[in-house]
This record gives structure tokens, sequence and C-alpha cells, in this order.
């Protein structure tokens, strides 16, 4: 389904960073969100892999991680700060990571209602994979049954939109075991490549886009 509201411009440029660090990732927000602040640039959806990181969102703390740092050494798996909303989650080979750097205009006064619009790009990219997953408004991502498949954690500066959403397609699920993931200890993680045995982000990616344009109503 699409949404009412139409974007500040109909162009999306589609920024695939490969696998990069995530402070290097981070810069590379920071200077596209300036850009498009001040017009240099079009709304941009940066998809990116990291290498295994924990990032702890404005809402986490250092409780929310349960391994030691001599594991975290073992796991070769850094822990950053940032600036998102939310608590920890994970960041690993085998995640679609996506960046949507826009320009919200009015949308900026209700990152609810932008968050919603992220929730219905995924499902609907899982539907393409035969997958029925579903939004929680008490528990913001994407769940398929009990277990989180996606995550989302966002900020919106200035009336233009960074971080964004991490959808598990081939994830190593045991990084999960080192935190508390978003803070929900009652609740799972999945990963797509348990329903979809041979699922690779490759496939992922050309879906997800296609499905991201449709939802934000931008040019196909």
């Amino acid at each position: 389904m699409k949404a009412s509201l139409k974007p500040a411009t109909t162009t999306l440029e589609i920024i695939d960073l490969g696998r990069m660090d995530y402070a290097e990732a981070f810069r590379f927000q920071e200077t596209r969100v300036a850009a498009r602040r001040s017009n240099g640039a079009p709304d941009a959806l940066v998809l990116v892999e990291h290498d295994p990181v924990f990032t702890l969102g404005q809402g986490a703390s250092e409780a929310d991680i349960r391994w030691t740092v001599s594991e975290q050494a073992r796991r070769q798996v850094q822990v950053v700060r940032t600036t998102r909303g939310g608590k920890v989650t994970y960041h690993g080979p085998g995640q679609v990571v996506g960046y949507p750097i826009l320009r919200l205009g009015r949308e900026a006064r209700e990152a609810v209602r932008y968050v919603g619009r992220l929730e219905q790009v995924l499902i609907a990219t899982l539907a393409d994979f035969g997958l029925t997953a579903v939004a929680d408004s008490r528990n913001r991502g994407v769940w398929i049954g009990n277990e989180k498949v996606a995550a989302l954690g966002v900020k919106i500066s200035g009336g233009v939109s960074l971080h964004g959403f991490a959808l598990n397609v081939r994830v190593d699920l045991s990084y999960y075991a080192g935190i508390i993931p978003c803070g929900i200890m009652d609740k799972g993680v999945t990963s797509m490549h348990r329903f979809v045995p041979d699922i690779a982000p490759e496939q992922v990616k050309p879906v997800l886009v296609r499905r991201f344009k449709e939802v934000f109503n931008y040019d196909p």
C-alpha cells in the first residue's frame, strides 16, 4: 500500500557501499545528510553490510550487553554508541542494512509514521519471498511469529532522516546471545535463511529497493 504523502522529490538514488566498518559508514551518512539538507544531493537509500558490531542507541546502557570485553574481543565484535533512537542491536555479515537519507518535510514531525512506512517496506519484501511478517506498535521492527527479523532505529535531524533498518537475511544468530536485543527479554530473533535456506543478501536487495520506491512513491 502506498503512503499518501508525496516525497520532496520523486528521484531516489541507490547507493550500495558493500561491506564497510560501521564508523566509516556513519561518516558517509553524515556527509550525505549534510548534502541533502543543502539540496546538494537527492534523496538516497544507502545499503551496506557491516563487520560485526553491537550498536547502542540513545536509550541503551552497557547493561544491555551480556558478553564480557574479553568475549567481545574473542568474537571480534565492536561496541559503538550511536545517535539513533532505541536500545542495542547487532549488525553483521548476512544483513541488509538500509540507511534512507530523505528530506521528509512535514513528516519530520511524524517519526512514528515514518517508521511505519519502513515496516511496510520490509513486510512487503518478506512477502515476496513467501514469508508472513507483521509489525508491532509496542515493539517496533518486523516480526515473524515471536521473533524479530528486522530491527529499526532512526533519527530525523533538520528534516532529513538518517540511520534506518537492518534485515536479517543470512545472519549468524549466535551473536545475539551477546546482547539484550532492543532491550526485549521475552522474544527471539530470527533470519530469513531459516525459512528460505538458499537466500542471500544480493537476492534481497533489488526486491527491497523496488518495495521501498513503491511505499515512498518514488519513480520506479
